[in-house]
């Protein structure tokens, strides 16, 4: 019963806040997604904290960090143009990073080699193994998860990989 309990939570998180859908909203009339609507969710704050932030970087922002050229794939995710190398950066509302927090960090101290907790950035986390990356940031503009994976040229150096996501992170908006 414990394990349904947080994936029911968290589908009801994004539903809330708009994120995981694959569909754009339109202005529409009508019924349906792409309806116009004024709910009234009464949230904690007044609103505070329940928006995602919009993607905060460029193709040629990412090439930059990583150090070769990637290509814009749509909804914040950008690759090497050959299917191989990938980022990834998933925005949330500060609202639903805090309430899915915890799990990710679980996950990730059973995925990745080495998981420190980010300073100085609000609440976070930086997570790495040889063939990726992954970090958490939750400060007063969102929620942002980064995640890379299969760079070669990261992988080949022995800290190719975190100092590419500490740079991301610096980029970041707070």
């Amino acid at each position: 019963m414990r394990r349904l309990i947080l994936p029911a939570l968290l589908a009801a998180v994004l539903a809330l806040t708009g994120c995981g859908g694959s569909e754009r909203a339109t202005p529409g009339t009508g019924s349906g997604p792409g309806a116009d609507a004024d709910v009234d969710l009464d949230l904690p704050g007044d609103g505070a904290g329940t928006v995602a932030p919009p993607c905060p970087f460029t193709a040629d922002q990412i090439s930059g960090f990583v150090g070769q050229p990637m290509v814009d794939q749509g909804t914040c995710s950008f690759g090497d143009g050959k299917g191989v190398a990938q980022l990834t950066v998933t925005t949330a509302s500060r609202l639903a990073g805090e309430t899915t927090y915890d799990y990710q960090r679980q996950q990730a101290d059973q995925i990745y080699q080495e998981v420190t907790d980010l300073d100085g950035v609000g609440k976070g986390y930086l997570a790495v193994k040889d063939i990726g990356a992954e970090a958490v940031v939750i400060n007063n503009v969102g929620s942002f998860t980064v995640t890379l994976s299969s760079f070669q040229r990261l992988g080949g150096q022995p800290d190719g990989y975190l100092r590419a996501v500490r740079q991301l992170l610096d980029a970041l908006p707070r």
